[in-house]
């Protein structure tokens, strides 16, 4: 027995060891680029004096960093827990308190100072101290409440070395509790101050003042003062949004864009008008400084807090361009010149595009794309080709003609191609495109591509795909996802294989302000505007797709389904190729399918209910919480599999096939996951499977005929990927046209379950353009890194044990734990932090396969599941080849000759 499992042990290594591919020394970096973000920020300390000059940045990533004053660069990053855990809710740098005297640096022979004090999350809340140099943690400690609920609107502050906890009961009271900041003890009992005005939306916390809006007053409470006294403040006008607090000034408020002070300690200038304040120093004075964009021009002015005249010194303007979106000023802070002639003063903004923008001198020194933190969508674009290419694309793409004519064309081509390069010799050529100039030119194996990154934010990418440099962007305000957590979509009309029309990209959202579609079409490749631009819709988008065929502009229109159930497409006049389309929508609450028929009459499109399915279970408590259909570029090689007897088992390729996962509470077994296999054209649930004791997060994959998803397994408590394959028999019911009005019987089903040693957080196939290669499953794991996983290691029909059919179809005996060698990580030591999805596309090589993984940070690269059986090595000895050849055409030439002559000496005999 044990001699069998040693053979067995023997004979899956050896699989394993030919599926491993390494990356040598010198290939690190020359196939892949990794884009480090922070994410969209929340609050920022700027400070130009220090010995080591930086800016010390929060976002609402949960991150915390410094960031380079001259260049932007990251010089640390700590990347700390997820929402709710890691939201930061306050970030003190020692010596930036209102109180000059104030300072959190640890005394001599002491290590519970700090440079930096974070506050995060709420049960628990943790209270960490940082070292601003390297980034390290130096000591942390936290508390628990003891209501969870209401510590999620718990608020932090800090004065003089004591951190204050305040804790809001709504409409009745405030709890205020008392920390030493360094070591977490209390400084005493929690007091109660009774508030029964406090709302959540009209309150906020501004320093040791908590203010609360009530109609055309602010009602507000020092917490720190020993009195509680109430403080009314009576307004102009009634506010228009939420209470805004100006950091660094105690009870100072901005309502309607306008300063008002609670605190009669702290005058305003209350005359101001603006969108945004900092506070900071010049000229050991107090400086408010206020900016505003009116126009594409940005505006920088300052006053002096104690007199309100205006700092002139500190006066800027300059133009802003339009993809960052609307700015607010954050911090700034300035210092002494190297010639000592006057200050400098470095501003940091947040823009609404996600963006940070630091501005000095009247321009922008740098700034940095934080909206790629959070990337919804993506595509790969085929770059133009150069003009000689395009030249001889055109006249393959000429009418049919005579041998004469089409050497007559060839001529003429070559004339011109020669006039062309004489030209451009002597310099008198026409000048390059600004896409040529860019290097914008397809390459011979298609690898080079236009990679187009859509964000949360409304802002578009467009990035070289080999060298990550972003070429454009362009930011859409006031579009949003869709209803039902969907987020906006991008989609390629037209590819740029169709010379000379240019490519075409559409992106589809919703109106921020009145929650109808909106449509913007563009060229990817310059990022302008194309066939009408931004398309505003008078209805609401509830379900779209894209049309299979094309006219002759090669447009695959876009199919709209409206909350009304009416069909549109766009552009208009690919209406007619809609009929007979299948849609259908999906409620993630109620887990309710519904299936629609598209019919085109009479010049009017129409759409039928046709089927209608419920998942939710008789109390309808299982909602909706994984979707995966294929992908429509997708092309399936082989049609069956060969069997150890020589037989074939056929697939089960239903390319209407749509699986939907759905969760529910259990009084049981805690929480219940089902597993649906719905045909969305019949509307017929092909197979369904039940997991008890499982729970999110969930990954799905679907491709050709199988199926494989990951969950957590509460029961063992561990990471579990379940595959399924659907087989329709030894026989084939249609091998030429799929049809589910007409489907085969339900398939043979194998399923199969493995262990893997970490969290999965996103998992994608990879995918060719014929697919011949073997298909591989891209893991994305939770500590970063991409496992690139070969499918016969996850296949269901793994046998038990090694049998002599298991070994003629190359099945490797089941184990339940899934291997990750260090080899198969493609991303190798560039860690993609908060990864979430992974995206891929064919290249113009068969066993190359582009990818791109999203997350916080952002990794590109490529991978060959069958290696690169169609390309040359890159150690490929060209001179030992060329000798060779060399020697043996000269070696036939030569024993050419000699059998001639041999010849000729015979006949003469």
């Amino acid at each position: 027995m044990q001699e069998k499992w040693l053979l067995t042990g023997l004979s899956v290594a050896l699989l394993l060891l030919g599926t491993c591919s390494a990356l040598y020394e010198d290939q690190i970096k020359k196939f892949d680029w990794r884009g480090v973000n922070v994410g969209a920020l929340k609050q920022s300390r700027v400070d130009l004096n220090h010995f080591q000059p930086r800016i010390l940045v929060s976002t609402h990533e949960g991150v915390v960093a410094s960031l380079c004053v001259k260049t932007g660069e990251l010089v640390w990053r700590q990347v700390l827990e997820q929402t709710p855990r890691g939201d930061i809710k306050l970030l003190q740098v020692s010596g930036f308190a209102d109180d000059s005297s104030d300072t959190a640096a640890a005394p001599v022979g002491s290590n519970m100072g700090f440079d930096m004090l974070t506050v995060q999350g709420h049960a628990p809340a943790l209270v960490r101290g940082w070292n601003t140099n390297m980034g390290a943690l130096e000591w942390e400690w936290s508390i628990m409440p003891l209501n969870t609920e209401r510590a999620q609107d718990s608020l932090w502050f800090y004065s003089k070395s004591v951190l204050y906890h305040v804790l809001p009961a709504w409409r009745s009271h405030l709890e205020v509790t008392a920390y030493f900041a360094s070591s977490g003890h209390s400084t005493g009992s929690t007091s109660k101050v009774m508030a029964s005005w406090i709302t959540p939306e009209s309150c906020s916390l501004s320093g040791t003042f908590y203010v609360c809006v009530d109609g055309k007053q602010l009602i507000s409470l020092d917490l720190v003062s020993k009195t509680g006294q109430v403080i009314r403040t009576s307004l102009e006008a009634e506010p228009k949004g939420k209470l805004q607090v100006l950091a660094g000034l105690h009870g100072v408020v901005i309502v309607n864009g306008k300063l008002v002070s609670v605190n009669k300690e702290q005058s305003v200038c209350s005359s101001l008008q603006s969108s945004s304040y900092a506070v900071g120093s010049f000229n050991y004075r107090k400086i408010l400084a206020y900016a505003d964009l009116a126009s594409g021009i940005l505006r920088i002015n300052a006053v002096y807090l104690d007199n309100c005249a205006p700092a002139t010194e500190l006066e800027q303007s300059l133009p802003f361009p339009e993809h960052f979106g609307t700015p607010s000023l954050n911090n700034f802070d300035c210092k002494q010149k190297r010639n000592g002639e006057g200050k400098s003063c470095l501003f940091l903004f947040g823009t609404s595009s996600e963006s940070i923008v630091a501005v000095q001198q009247g321009r922008i020194r740098w700034s940095r794309e934080e909206a790629l933190a959070n990337v919804i969508d993506s595509q790969f674009v085929d770059l133009p080709l150069a003009d000689t290419e395009g030249t001889l694309e055109s006249e393959m793409k000429g009418k049919a003609g005579d041998i004469a004519s089409a050497f007559l064309r060839r001529i003429t081509t070559q004339a011109v191609q020669i006039r062309s390069l004489f030209l451009h010799v002597i310099g008198l050529g026409p000048p390059p495109t600004d896409t040529q100039r860019a290097g914008l030119v397809r390459d011979s194996f298609g690898l080079h591509k236009m990679l187009v990154l859509l964000t949360r934010a409304g802002k578009v990418f467009g990035i070289d795909n080999i060298s990550g440099k972003h070429h454009w962007q362009l930011y859409l305000p006031n579009v949003n996802g869709f209803d039902n957590g969907e987020p906006m979509r991008l989609i390629v009309q037209r590819s740029a294989k169709h010379f000379p029309l240019q490519p075409l990209c559409t992106i589809l959202g919703k109106n921020a302000v009145h929650d109808n579609g909106v449509l913007y079409r563009f060229n990817p490749i310059t990022g302008k505007a194309a066939e009408g631009g931004l398309i505003q819709l008078d209805y609401k988008i509830k379900q779209l797709s894209l049309l299979g065929e094309t006219e002759k502009d090669f447009i695959k229109g876009i199919l709209l389904l409206d909350a009304s159930n009416k069909v549109h497409v766009y552009p208009q006049h690919a209406t007619p190729l809609a009929d007979g389309m299948y849609l259908y929508t999906a409620d993630v609450k109620t887990a309710e399918l519904s299936g629609y028929f598209v019919k085109y009459t009479g010049g009017q499109l129409s759409s039928t209910h046709i089927w209608n399915a419920r998942l939710g279970g008789h109390n309808s408590e299982q909602q909706i919480i994984g979707v995966a259909g294929k992908n429509p570029i997708e092309h399936v090689h082989s049609q069956g599999r060969v069997l150890g007897d020589r037989s074939v088992l056929y697939k089960y390729i239903n390319p209407n096939l749509v699986a939907f996962i759905t969760q529910a509470p259990d009084a049981t077994h805690k929480s219940v996951l089902n597993l649906y296999l719905v045909d969305v054209v019949s509307g017929s649930v092909v197979f369904t499977m039940t997991h008890r004791k499982v729970r999110a997060p969930l990954s799905i994959v679907h491709s050709e005929n199988w199926l494989a998803y990951s969950y957590f397994n509460e029961k063992v408590r561990r990471t579990e990927i379940t595959t399924i394959e659907l087989y329709e028999g030894k026989s084939q019911a249609n091998s030429s046209v799929w049809s589910s009005l007409q489907a085969p019987p339900m398939p043979l089903v194998e399923r199969q379950s493995y262990i893997i040693p970490t969290i999965v957080e996103a998992l994608r196939e990879t995918i060719t353009e014929r697919g011949i290669t073997n298909k591989h499953v891209l893991i994305g794991t939770a500590s970063g890194s991409i496992v690139e996983m070969p499918w016969h290691l996850l296949d269901p029909r793994r046998p038990i044990a090694s049998t002599t059919q298991g070994r003629e179809e190359g099945a490797i005996p089941y184990i339940p734990e899934l291997p990750l060698p260090t080899e198969s990580h493609i991303n190798y030591n560039q860690t993609v932090a908060r990864l979430r999805n992974i995206y891929t596309a064919p290249s113009g090589l068969e066993s190359t396969c582009l990818v791109v993984a999203t997350g916080l940070d952002l990794f590109v690269t490529r991978v060959s599941p069958s290696k690169t059986f169609d390309l040359l090595k890159e150690d490929f000895d060209y001179i030992l080849i060329s000798i060779v050849l060399v020697a043996l055409t000269s070696g036939s030439l030569i024993v050419k000759h000699l059998a001639s002559r041999k010849l000729l000496k015979q006949a003469w005999k």
